[in-house]
C-alpha cells in the first residue's frame, strides 16, 4: 500500500494569536470541521502561486493553459498578479459545501455539510459526500438535493 503524505503544513508558531483568531473566524463562516481544512486550502493556494511564479517568463500559451484550468475550477484570474492575489477564502468559496449554501438548498452552513455527508446532495446527477469538493463552474448550475421518488400505487 502506498503511504499517504500530508497536503498541508501546519503553521511555523502554533500560538499566535492573530492566526488562531483569524482562522477562527474562517472556521465559522465556512462551516469546516477543523483547521486542519483551511491549512490544506492555504497549501492548494500556496502551489497555485508557486506555479504563477515559474510561467512569469514562459510563453503566453503556457500561462493560458494555467489560468483555464484556474478559470474551470472558478477562480476569476486573467493574469499572473490575479494568480499571485489569491487567498484562501477565494479557495474556500468554491467548496461544494459553501455552494450549497449559497444557492439556498440548506438554511445554515453546518446543515449543507451535514445533507453532504449524507449524501444528501447531487452534482451532475451523481452524489458527492464529501463538503471539501471543488465544484467546477459547469457543474455549479447542476447541483441538487437528492428527493424521494414516491410511487403511485394503484
Amino acid at each position: 500500500m502506498k503511504r499517504k503524505h500530508k497536503r498541508y503544513s501546519r503553521p511555523k508558531r502554533p500560538f499566535d494569536k492573530a492566526r488562531i483568531e483569524e482562522e477562527g473566524v474562517i472556521r465559522e463562516k465556512y462551516g469546516l470541521k477543523n483547521k486542519r481544512e483551511i491549512w490544506k486550502a492555504d497549501a492548494k493556494v500556496a502551489v497555485m502561486r508557486q506555479k504563477a511564479k515559474k510561467l512569469i517568463k514562459a510563453l503566453p500559451e503556457d500561462k493560458n493553459v494555467l489560468f483555464s484550468r484556474l478559470q474551470k475550477v472558478g477562480l476569476k484570474v486573467s493574469s499572473i498578479s490575479d494568480v499571485l492575489g489569491l487567498n484562501k477564502t477565494d479557495y474556500l468559496e468554491r467548496r461544494l459545501q459553501t455552494i450549497v449554501l449559497r444557492k439556498g438548498l440548506a438554511p445554515t452552513i453546518k446543515t449543507a455539510r451535514q445533507m453532504i455527508t449524507h449524501k444528501k446532495v447531487l452534482v451532475n446527477g451523481a452524489v458527492v459526500d464529501s463538503p471539501s469538493y471543488i465544484v467546477p463552474v459547469s457543474y455549479e448550475n447542476k447541483i441538487t438535493k437528492k428527493g424521494k421518488i414516491k410511487e403511485a400505487t394503484e
